[in-house]
């Protein structure tokens, strides 16, 4: 039976951290993960990680690289799953696993305990799962809700 590749994508700081923090669940997957930040790997004893640029929505020639960047990532890892804690690079993330066919989840980051946040928004479009770590925030949005990273 063929393994499951999980490709997993957050931009650097807090999205990264929370990304982490869900190592576990990926236990006896082939996962590889997609940061902006290159010293992550060594720092965080991850085997398997593609850098992509930086970008936000104020800077779209960076986003546009980005977006190129995770393309063909995916196109090279062929994942079954794309699953990302934002922020934008993950947003472009999901959207190119959705165009390919992969099933998506989005994990609106843990930092949004107001609403759900800019790109978390965005992503329900392309999410298959779409998950928020604040029950107040399921309840108002239709977003499911099965608990925090922290």
């Amino acid at each position: 039976m063929e393994k499951l590749r999980v490709f997993a994508v957050a931009s650097g700081g807090g999205h990264w951290e929370e990304l982490r923090l869900l190592r576990q669940s990926f236990e006896g997957a082939e996962v590889t993960y997609a940061t902006t930040l290159a010293g992550l790997a060594s720092r965080d004893n991850i085997p398997n990680l593609v850098v992509v640029p930086d970008c936000n929505r104020n800077r779209p020639l960076e986003s546009l690289r980005c977006l190129t960047s995770l393309f063909i990532a995916i196109l090279r890892v062929r994942p079954h799953v794309v699953i990302s804690t934002g922020a934008l690079p993950g947003y472009l993330a999901l959207s190119v696993a959705k165009v390919l066919r992969k099933k998506t989840i989005w994990v609106d980051s843990v930092a949004n305990a107001a609403e759900i946040s800019m790109a978390g928004q965005k992503a329900r479009r392309w999410a298959d799962l779409w998950l928020t770590q604040w029950p107040q925030i399921a309840e108002r949005n239709s977003v499911e809700y099965s608990g925090s990273v922290l």
